[in-house]
């Protein structure tokens, strides 16, 4: 790297999973519009010619008259290529096909289980770690081997069990997993703002946060604007909407939006606990007892967010490859527009370019106390120049303790008996995640056919003992 000026020149990106048509373009857009560093993006996926359609996508980005810096993207036909010499690595892959998706999903709706996501928790999230850890495993290695020194940002689900196996694969790694889901809730606390002390237009980084637990199962044992403290505010505004739900900010069809929430989840685990539950509410279900938020898909609408079927991927994913077509032939143009995410920020700081602090999940070095050591939570850290330091951010609070360990717990289980190829042991994390409501005879028979059902993935594992 060469340091001119306050700017950095000539970095280097490894993107594993770069033939993605979602983030990819995302990080390119921010890259575009970021000043004060360039550098080069080589696109690595099993997928090569996705990746090849990135990189004409990529180098389009410079025509933009709005792009502040210069950066050249290549498709890489090997990890080596991709990863040699690499200052930054970012991950952000899909374990799979959405066919396997499709079981991890949907298959638990015959014994009564459903999932409104299914790719971090419950059974939809543990057969996803059976198939994404051994990737993960293999990825670590290649890091190790290729470019031990580089800064490594996972994005990829199931977040936690990601960032676990890079450090038990190769402990001295730089690895961080990002998460937008706490910006979310900071923006719902600028709306708390908004609607109960009238005070209009407060950028959520202006909200200033204590995340704590496991990634998408996250709360806040503070939050404060300015010298405000929040949590009255959000009392209230918890309380005149807990049956209604917020929507004064969505889209009249909000209802149509897979994505979309109306808060209520957070309000009811506010108003049960106290503490402010800090991810959409799509995720929160699913770390509850299977029966409170997911008992069928009617009480879930009057929760106020949907179940996102596999079938809607599907058909989101043609629409995607059909805009990768004419981004590339120029039919539309690319367009530098803003994410929100704090990928590139934080590629800054560690360039010693700003400071920064935000919520990363990393393993716990006593940031939270209460946890194990050693487990991937979810906390702030300060990012400098070469560093990541996380935050202590206290102990879990005693009321939602027994909610948050159990998650860590099975978290904890899974990771050692994935390591193991133990497939009687990742059962035992199966039948006791807190979705799985049926009988233990019934859970036997889900699991092994969720296990069949991806098989081709699970090569690593003996299967014969199902």
């Amino acid at each position: 790297m060469i340091y001119k000026e306050k700017k950095v020149e000539k970095i280097k990106i490894a993107y594993i999973g770069g033939g993605s048509r979602g983030w990819a373009w995302g990080l390119m857009s921010d890259l575009a519009a970021c000043e004060d560093i360039s550098g080069e993006v080589f696109l690595y996926d099993i997928d090569y010619e996705a990746a090849q359609h990135n990189e004409i996508i990529g180098n389009k980005f410079k025509e933009c008259e709005d792009a502040k810096s210069i950066w050249n993207y290549y498709a890489a036909k090997t990890a080596e290529e991709a990863l040699t010499g690499a200052d930054f690595v970012i991950i952000s892959i899909l374990p799979g096909t959405f066919d396997e998706m499709e079981s991890d999903v949907h298959a638990p709706e015959k014994y009564g289980i459903y999932q409104s996501v299914g790719d971090t928790s419950g059974p939809g999230g543990i057969l996803r770690a059976m198939r994404t850890v051994p990737m993960y495993e293999e990825i670590a290695e290649n890091i190790k081997r290729y470019c031990p020194d580089a800064w490594v940002i996972n994005y990829t689900n199931p977040m936690t069990l990601c960032v676990r196996t890079l450090y038990r694969v190769f402990p001295e790694i730089k690895a961080f997993g990002c998460c937008h889901e706490v910006f979310g809730t900071q923006k719902v606390l600028a709306q708390a703002l908004e609607t109960i002390c009238g005070i209009e237009k407060v950028d959520r980084s202006e909200i200033k946060v204590n995340p704590v637990a496991v990634n998408h199962f996250t709360w806040l044992t503070s939050a404060r604007y300015k010298n405000m403290d929040l949590f009255p505010v959000y009392a209230e505004f918890a309380k005149r909407y807990a049956e209604t739900g917020y929507i004064d900010k969505l889209d009249k069809n909000w209802m149509n939006n897979q994505f979309a929430c109306t808060q209520k989840v957070k309000f009811d685990l506010f108003l049960r606990y106290g503490w402010i539950a800090a991810a959409g509410d799509r995720h929160l279900a699913e770390f509850c007892e299977g029966k409170w938020y997911l008992k069928n898909p009617e009480p879930i609408k009057e929760w106020g967010f949907g179940l996102t079927s596999v079938a809607w991927r599907k058909e989101d994913l043609a629409e995607r490859l059909e805009r990768s077509r004419r981004l590339r032939e120029g039919e539309e143009k690319v367009a530098i527009r803003g994410t929100g995410e704090e990928g590139v920020n934080q590629i800054r700081a560690l360039l010693g370019l700003c400071e920064l602090v935000t919520n990363v999940n990393i393993p716990n070095i006593g940031q939270i106390p209460n946890l194990p050591k050693g487990a991937v939570v979810e906390t702030n850290a300060v990012f400098r120049a070469g560093s990541v330091t996380p935050v202590m951010a206290g102990e879990i609070p005693k009321e939602i303790y027994p909610l948050v360990a159990r998650i860590c717990g099975e978290q904890e289980q899974l990771n050692e008996a994935i390591a193991e190829r133990n497939v009687g042991r990742i059962f035992d994390a199966f039948a006791n995640d807190p979705l799985v409501t049926c009988t233990l005879e019934e859970a036997k028979e889900l699991f092994r056919e969720m296990v069949m059902n991806t098989k081709e993935y699970l090569t690593s594992y003996d299967l014969s003992v199902l």
